[in-house]
């Protein structure tokens, strides 16, 4: 949930940035498709609470389906319903958990101990759909979903409370987050009533995820944390490939999460970010050290390409490998200075930068090794040479290593742009949905799950 399991009053207040999409609609729309809102709790009956009836009918349908198999026993709805919260009315009645309406201004949230999912319709939903889409709303309610799983399951906020060590706040929201990817594999399946969305339209509504991030610099260990946007995608994500099964068994022995505080006192004031000549230069001199060591096991000798910045775009055989492009003919690394790449670090960070630079050194290690440069292999195994580049840095505490926020630019990137999955052709994977999938596999798994 967008806030805290055990803070279910919790003023969690988010601004939510973002590009606004074309406006397709997840709804099926065929005659007689329709979904009344008025079994939500003061619904206007508009066309937000309208998304809202129809997402949770849905979702309640793939639980009432999904949970006999899963956990033995049948899915019971939610006793307490659903609340729609009008919080830009002063005279709005507040729902259960709440002490008025304005609590929830900004929030979704599942109430344990009245079994009740509420929602802010005026300043959460609404703006979810105008950013990125209704699948956004989609994504969110089934969140909190995944929550009232949970208490039906017997993770109750006392067997919280009781072995805070064995569920802390960051796993029971991974785990809400890996229940909605389940259910939304579930729709582009085709399997749901109401909904209907193909998975090359989830790039953007994934972006609701990295909003929903912790602050740049929350440690996983704090009571709150929710994770940051590498977390919260990759639960998202392995309930999306791997379904219920393995959300179920989320555990702290068996889950990885990388979010991290600052290492340092000046990283904490550079909020993490290195200006944009002093990151090239930096990872630069890592990035020839680190692709030796990763490619040594290999028994391939790598020769760091190096490195050329001019102020116009790169041109490698004619190709469009995006404002930075590995030349095969040449062996070097072309970065243009001006333009796009400058304006995705101030807008992204610093290691929006640093991925795609990362991504030309993978193109480099494909060539030492023998690869091909150009096809959907070569394309998969970049990203995922990429994220093994990058999962090195997570162990270090000194040295070049990644900030907090460090990932949530590489996935914000990913999610965006191809520029990191382009081929020496400058074709790449698809799907911003893939390209962050390949990358994560290199990061947790290692250069030796990248198939080389």
């Amino acid at each position: 949930m967008l806030v805290p399991l055990l803070l279910v009053l919790g003023a969690c207040t988010t601004t939510i940035a973002g590009t606004p999409t074309n406006g397709d609609s997840v709804v099926n729309t065929d005659p007689g498709n329709g979904v009344d809102p008025s079994f939500v709790h003061n619904t206007d009956g508009g066309e937000i609470d309208q998304l809202a009836a129809t997402v949770v009918t849905d979702v309640q349908q793939f639980w009432t389906e999904t949970f006999p198999t899963a956990f033995d026993k049948q899915w019971s709805d939610l006793e307490g319903g659903y609340y729609s919260v009008d919080t830009s009315s002063a005279t709005a009645k507040a729902p259960p958990c709440a002490r008025r309406a304005s609590d929830v201004e900004g929030n979704a949230f599942y109430c344990p101990t009245e079994d009740v999912i509420a929602w802010d319709r005026a300043a959460l939903l609404p703006v979810l759909k105008e950013k990125f889409g209704e699948a956004a709303v989609m994504f969110v309610l089934a969140h909190e979903m995944g929550h009232a799983v949970q208490r039906r399951t017997g993770l109750t906020v006392a067997k919280q409370q009781a072995d805070p060590d064995a569920y802390p706040t960051i796993l029971i929201e991974a785990q809400a987050d890996c229940y909605a990817g389940s259910f939304v594999h579930w729709v582009v399946n085709g399997k749901a009533k109401h909904l209907r969305i193909t998975k090359d339209r989830l790039d953007t509504a994934m972006e609701a995820l990295v909003m929903f991030r912790d602050p740049v610099g929350t440690e996983q260990s704090d009571d709150g944390a929710h994770g940051d946007a590498f977390d919260r995608v990759s639960a998202f994500q392995d309930g999306y490939d791997q379904g219920v099964g393995l959300c179920k068994d989320m555990s702290v022995d068996n889950r990885t999460f990388t979010q991290r505080g600052f290492l340092s006192a000046d990283d904490a004031e550079r909020g993490g970010n290195l200006e944009f000549d002093t990151l090239l230069t930096t990872i630069t001199d890592d990035l020839g050290k680190s692709y030796n060591d990763m490619l040594a096991p290999f028994g391939k000798p790598w020769t760091a390409p190096p490195v050329r910045t001019s102020d116009t775009e790169p041109e490698c055989g004619g190709a469009d490998q995006g404002p930075i492009a590995y030349c095969e003919d040449t062996g070097e690394i072309d970065v243009s200075t001006e333009g796009e790449l400058p304006k995705l670090h101030t807008d992204i960070g610093d290691f929006a930068t640093g991925t795609i630079l990362a991504s030309r050194f993978s193109l480099a290690a494909l060539k030492t090794l023998g690869k091909p440069l150009e096809g959907e292999d070569a394309q998969r195994a970049l990203l995922c040479v990429t994220g093994a580049y990058t999962g090195t840095l997570l162990t270090r505490q000194k040295g070049f290593a990644l900030s907090p926020g460090d990932l949530d630019e590489s996935i914000q990137v990913l999610l965006r742009y191809d520029y990191a999955g382009r081929d020496a052709a400058g074709k790449a994977v698809a799907t911003g949905f893939d390209r962050v999938s390949l990358f994560r596999k290199g990061t947790l798994q290692g250069i030796n799950a990248c198939g080389l």
